[in-house]
């Protein structure tokens, strides 16, 4: 596929409401089968086909019908390869650049429903209530059950100002009927103030505007604050994901040098290395990372490299877990399929596919007691999500040793009055701060 246009993205969702990035990559070579069965299956779906095209109780077209065949096997293979029609791919590259219409939230399928990952900060959605988790069963009184995710939110997309009601179901609770009235969604991936002595900079997802955000933000705060700056607090909580080289640069922010994080197709010379650079705009200072159950994919290989190079705490509940990273292929003029053709790995070799990324200080939102609602959703509970088998270690793919730790209790959504999570982060920079001052007197 010379001179095709293909990029590595690490987002949660085949195709949501949120940005996704690109990355270059090289297509994988073909695997070795046996043509003579590949035609006889050919010829098996070709006799499929045609009998559904000219007996099936509804009348169809061919467009639809070849279209629904391919989506069914790429989502057959795990839950964030998908096909992108021309206007479903023409959407998300409008996406990329941090500016779309629609509720603001960022989705996956799960079960036959509309599963929401996380909520885009200061959207509809966000203000309505929605919470990471939920499960979107109904739009307008019509059952999603039976559409594909990219029906789906093209529903839920439509003109500025009007209405559209979704029944949501959450844990173990009644149905909810919300209403939510559209919007421009307009995503501002790094947000930053000062908090007393301490920088806080909460960015919402990896989009093309995050690694100048947050440079900018630093030196911002550092200028604001001054002398008195005892550190920074990354908030990566309902962070979704998005461009690999955005989580890169955000991990290279506050890394002089090492490895931020590896990736690995399935043929052994398509793995490749991304180092930090010298230079760390946070001086050395102290740095919490804020994660939750919502912060999957790039969220998780900030967390993880910081995490491994013991260059910042990581407070909060497990992160989502995946692990994956898929490459969007351009199809002429047919649209795109977006392929899983990578896993990623963090600086120690981990691979927190389906398993997430463990805080070094658990924290739940709200209350010290964890609450027993029921296990959380994660990647793992996602149909055909990858298997988490191997670690690498010493460059070597070895078996995981060990039980798997039990999942967290369900982590309460922030309340937004009161944000126990960010308190205790604030306290720890603070004492962090206090003890290297008395090391050094």
């Amino acid at each position: 596929m010379k001179g095709a246009w293909m990029k590595n993205i690490v987002s949660t969702t085949a195709l949501a409401l949120a940005s996704v990035v690109f990355l270059s990559v090289a297509p994988a070579s073909a695997a070795k089968t046996d043509k003579s069965e590949i035609y006889r299956l050919l010829e098996l779906f070709g006799d499929v086909f045609e009998r559904v095209r000219t007996d099936y109780v509804e009348e169809t077209t061919e467009e639809e019908l070849l279209e629904a065949a391919i989506q069914g096997m790429l989502q057959s293979l795990d839950p964030h390869s998908s096909y992108l029609n021309k206007k479903t791919f023409k959407d998300m590259r409008v996406q990329t650049k941090g500016e779309f219409g629609g509720l603001g939230i960022e989705v996956t399928m799960e079960g036959g429903y509309v599963k929401v990952v996380s909520p885009i900060d200061d959207t509809p959605a966000f203000r309505a209530g929605i919470e990471p988790g939920d499960l979107i069963t109904h739009l307008d009184g019509k059952l999603v059950r039976g559409l594909t995710l990219s029906e789906a939110v093209e529903k839920m997309r439509g003109k500025v100002g009007t209405d559209i009601v979704l029944t949501v179901r959450r844990k173990d609770l009644q149905p909810l009927t919300i209403t939510i009235t559209r919007d421009k969604i307009r995503i501002r991936s790094v947000r930053a103030r000062a908090v007393g002595d301490v920088g806080y900079l909460r960015i919402t997802n990896f989009s093309e505007q995050t690694k100048s955000g947050v440079a900018k933000s630093i030196a911002k705060l550092r200028e604001e604050i001054g002398d008195t700056i005892q550190g920074f607090v990354l908030d990566l909580r309902n962070n979704p994901g998005g461009l690999l080289e955005q989580a890169v640069s955000v991990s290279d922010a506050f890394l002089e040098r090492g490895e931020i994080v590896s990736t690995q197709g399935r043929e052994a010379d398509n793995a490749q290395r991304f180092h930090a650079r010298p230079g760390d705009l946070a001086s050395g200072l102290p740095v919490v990372v804020l994660i939750n159950g919502g912060s999957a994919s790039a969220s998780e290989i900030v967390a993880g490299a910081l995490q491994d190079h013991k260059r910042a705490v990581i407070i909060g509940t497990r992160s989502f877990g995946k692990g994956s990273v898929q490459t969007i292929i351009p199809l002429g003029t047919s649209g795109a399929i977006k392929l899983t053709t990578q896993r990623y790995y963090t600086p120690s070799g981990r691979s927190i596919q389906a398993k997430g990324i463990d805080p070094d200080i658990v924290i739940e939102q709200s209350k010290v007691e964890p609450l027993s609602r029921g296990p959380r959703r994660k990647e793992s509970d996602l149909r055909k999500s990858l298997k988490r088998e191997e670690v690498k270690t010493e460059g070597k793919m070895l078996e995981t040793a060990g039980q798997e730790k039990k999942e967290d209790k369900v982590n309460k959504t922030p309340d937004r009055s009161f944000d126990y999570q960010l308190v205790r982060a604030l306290d720890l920079i603070r004492g962090i701060s206090l003890y290297r001052s008395q090391a050094v007197n």
